[in-house]
């Protein structure tokens, strides 16, 4: 008998705790699933046989330790900055852990700790990070093989809203952390292009973009994410000219969300005081410059040239011009502008998310440039098993059951960008229909 430990069961474990309840009878597992909310884990356990549902307090010291002692694998879904003190307890009690987050400098430094215990830190192992670095080393790991030469990488993943669920301007829905969307991009971004270093900052990441465009569903916008650079190392193609990473979203997005940028209202560093006294309106009067124009007048003079009339749009459909009352007292305007947009981008009770992914490979071989294109399209099912949950959540699932049957000999800390790992968790992953169409042009 196996025991599980999952650490948080919000809207991106859905699709994880239904695989490892789905298989813990075959595999002889107990499963043990803890969140702060114990009616949120018990909707989502169904009074499953194998599932014991806890209260879970991540600061509680003795339970966290007392848990993970009992765990032979823990899953951790919770925000990244949370991670570390789970590590640390399953390094002291040689217990695995699995989790969808970036590598931290942190959690990068247990490495030696957790190889000398034996165990395995996986991380990474979600959709980006995750299927990203999976399916694209498959690639790359083929084009070495052949003795070709990687000469351009460029991997692109959007969480978005599918089109028959698509009816608002902005194109978008939230089907993951709310607040992760209002604070994407802040620091610089940087990658390489044509062997010359590239950096953008926060202030101009939304006026810099790309078009992608995926076969079926059309162009799409593509800002670069903050670090396209460390990967090249994992990737194996550290001499590589050209390597980009980006995020997708509708065309229109960037330009628009670029007004928030430029305003500060994606500034969570301070508070401001009553601002539930204020309206949106009243707010954004307060980041624009005085004078005897109206509210609207004054944004575009603010803006310039870098507003249109869709995107005011867009803007007019949010309800930042109007005089309703701010809900929130005291928030930063991040935290004022996520509560506004949880309102208006809400996934309805029939809506579809998508999730769609590209990377794209330019390489030499026998004295001939190549280029393979990988393009992955995701549906969710519904509000609960999203596009966004299914592809976070079986990966990781799948590879706590590979690491549990002894498949997965990788220890220390890990990411998928080794074939022990990445091939068992692909061809499962297509078996379900997460599979990428690649084509060479």
């Amino acid at each position: 008998m196996k025991n599980i430990l999952i650490i948080g069961a919000g809207r991106s474990a859905s699709s994880l705790i239904k695989y490892i309840l789905d298989h813990s009878t075959k595999e002889n597992w107990n499963v043990t699933i803890g969140d702060i909310s114990i009616d949120l884990v018990k909707q989502k356990i169904a009074n499953h046989p194998n599932a014991r549902a806890i209260v879970f307090d991540i600061n509680n010291d003795t339970q966290r330790a007392e848990e993970i002692k009992r765990a032979d694998i823990v899953i951790s879904m919770l925000p990244a900055s949370m991670h570390l003190n789970v590590a640390k307890d399953c390094v002291r009690f040689k217990k695995h852990l699995a989790t969808a987050s970036y590598v931290s400098k942190e959690m990068a430094e247990l490495d030696a700790e957790a190889k000398a215990a034996g165990i395995i830190l996986m991380n990474e192992i979600g959709l980006d990070p995750g299927i990203d670095h999976a399916s694209a080393m498959k690639v790359i790991d083929h084009i070495h093989a052949q003795g070709g030469q990687l000469t351009s990488f460029k991997s692109y993943c959007g969480g978005l809203v599918a089109p028959e669920s698509n009816d608002n301007p902005w194109g978008y829905k939230f089907s993951w952390n709310p607040r992760n969307v209002i604070l994407a991009g802040q620091g610089t971004a940087q990658y390489i292009e044509n062997a010359e270093y590239k950096y953008i900052p926060y202030n101009r990441l939304f006026t810099q973009i790309n078009t992608i465009e995926i076969d079926g569903l059309g162009k799409f916008d593509a800002y670069a994410n903050r670090d396209s650079l460390s990967y090249r190392k994992f990737y194996n193609i550290e001499n590589i000219p050209t390597m980009l990473r980006g995020t997708l979203r509708m065309p229109g997005y960037c330009k628009a969300w670029n007004v928030f940028v430029k305003l500060g209202l994606t500034d969570d560093t301070y508070k401001i005081e009553a601002s539930d006294k204020l309206t949106y309106r009243q707010l954004l009067e307060a980041y624009l410059p005085a004078s005897k124009q109206s509210t609207k007048d004054k944004l575009i003079a603010f803006m310039g040239n870098e507003i249109d009339s869709e995107i005011l749009s867009k803007l007019e459909w949010l309800g930042i011009f109007d005089d309703t009352k701010i809900k929130l007292a005291n928030a930063s305007p991040a935290q004022i502008l996520q509560d506004l947009l949880e309102e208006k981008w809400k996934l309805q009770e029939l809506d579809k998310d998508m999730i769609v992914m590209q990377h794209q490979f330019e390489f030499s071989l026998h004295g001939k440039s190549k280029k393979i294109i990988s393009s992955l399209v995701v549906k969710g099912e519904d509000q609960t098993y999203t596009a966004m949950a299914k592809t976070v959540g079986l990966p990781l699932a799948i590879t706590t059951k590979l690491i549990l049957q002894g498949k997965i000999n990788a220890r220390g800390v890990v990411i998928p960008t080794i074939k022990e790992i990445y091939e068992p968790v692909l061809a499962e992953l297509e078996s379900v229909g997460v599979k990428f169409e690649e084509k060479e042009v």
